[in-house]
This record gives structure tokens, C-alpha cells and sequence, in this order.
């Protein structure tokens, strides 16, 4: 019986996380618990794909998660441009669970603009749009 070696990113100290089961379309929230945003994407450090990896580098590493407008790419194909993409720093994630919690403030992020350019200048305009309903 021969026993199968685990991949080197799988033998390195730390959490090994399924990118689409953990963190993509999960709800972000801020320190405080207010919503932030959604994950649309991740941003990994690894060496380029067909890129012969030496040995003794370190496994990739999560380095950022991203959001953005990639309603239009779902529905038509293609990649958003990376300018148009926000980056929440992986440093500032505290927990991954059912959701993704920061250990900072959202507003500094501005990774819900859109929601507040929607809520300041389209709901805000609907009669009864500017105060919480009862």
C-alpha cells in the first residue's frame, strides 16, 4: 500500500481554505457588524501559470479579497478591469465563518459606494425613500 504525499501547499502551517466554498459570494461585514459588501473575487500571490516552480518557494497565499461591479461579466462573460475592482487587504480579515468579518471599519474601504450612490441619489428621491419604514 503506497501513501500518497500531500501537495506542498497543504503541508504548510496555517488554514487551507476552499476559495469558492469559503470566501466567494460570502457576505463581508465590518468591525462593528455593519454590512460591507460581498467577495466577487480573490487575489492570490503565485507565480505565473506554466511557470516551473523551484523548489523551496513558499505555497501562494491569499492577498486580498475583491469586490466590485462583475454583475455585467456574470451575466455577459469576460473580467472586469482590475482598476475597477476593489481590494479588501487579507491583514484586515478577523474571522472566516458563515460570513467574513474585518477587524476594521467599512467605510474607509469604500467597497459600498455603489449602495450609497444608489440610496443618495435613486432612493432618496421615492416618496417615503429617506426615513426607515415602520
Amino acid at each position: 500500500m503506497t501513501t500518497a504525499r500531500r501537495p506542498r501547499y497543504l503541508r504548510t502551517p496555517g488554514r487551507t481554505l476552499d476559495a469558492q466554498l469559503h470566501l466567494l459570494d460570502r457576505q463581508v461585514l465590518d468591525v462593528d457588524g455593519v454590512p460591507v459588501t460581498t467577495v466577487d473575487d480573490i487575489e492570490i500571490s503565485a507565480p505565473p501559470p506554466d511557470t516551473p516552480i523551484p523548489a523551496g518557494t513558499p505555497a501562494p497565499t491569499l492577498t486580498a479579497l475583491l469586490t466590485g461591479p462583475v454583475l455585467g461579466t456574470r451575466i455577459f462573460g469576460g473580467r472586469p478591469p482590475s482598476s475597477r475592482l476593489i481590494r479588501i487587504p487579507w491583514r484586515d480579515v478577523a474571522d472566516v465563518g458563515v460570513v467574513i468579518r474585518l477587524g476594521v471599519r467599512g467605510e474607509p474601504l469604500d467597497a459600498d459606494w455603489v449602495e450609497r450612490w444608489i440610496r443618495d441619489k435613486i432612493i432618496a428621491r421615492i416618496p417615503g425613500g429617506r426615513h426607515d419604514p415602520r
